[in-house]
């Protein structure tokens, strides 16, 4: 099953007729990635952020969450390009609904307390991609912040 959506989130094969929530979580699962390796660190905090996201949005338990991480960085490092993982949030999740999965984003960004250049740049061009406004993203972005104070994390707005 986790070949057959590589396979379609690579462009291998063609999507199969019916889909499944199995596409549409390792899209958002792909894309929580990429924001953690964009600053070239992938570190305990940000896989931890991840996968508690991820067991959060789509009710999994820890042994899914950890297969679902496998196969998303599998997809990451097979794919040269985020269209397969954004057409999947926008054929999938409601237009009101998308900014969730940019503040989902922010608080992978944040996750190691700083935000680096290129994951801003990254959030900017995803949000453009899943047809999010710039001042949902902006508030999405708010809202990640208050989790991360409200934890004792400093996410050094910048």
């Amino acid at each position: 099953m986790i070949d057959r959506v590589l396979d379609f989130l690579t462009g291998r094969a063609a999507p199969a007729p019916t889909e499944s929530g199995d596409e549409l979580e390792l899209a958002v699962a792909a894309l929580l990635i990429e924001a953690a390796r964009m600053d070239d660190s992938f570190d305990a905090a940000e896989r931890a952020t991840i996968e508690r996201l991820l067991a959060e949005k789509f009710d999994l338990p820890p042994a899914e969450v950890h297969e679902l991480v496998g196969a998303a960085e599998a997809a990451v490092r097979h794919s040269t390009q985020f269209f397969p993982f954004t057409q999947q949030i926008c054929r999938r999740i409601e237009p009101e609904a998308r900014a969730h999965i940019i503040e989902m984003m922010w608080e992978v960004a944040y996750a190691d307390g700083v935000l680096d250049p290129h994951e801003d740049m990254l959030l900017r061009r995803i949000a453009g991609l899943i047809a999010v406004p710039d001042r949902e993203r902006m508030i999405a972005r708010k809202r990640a912040l208050e989790k991360l104070a409200a934890k004792g994390v400093d996410g050094g707005a910048n």
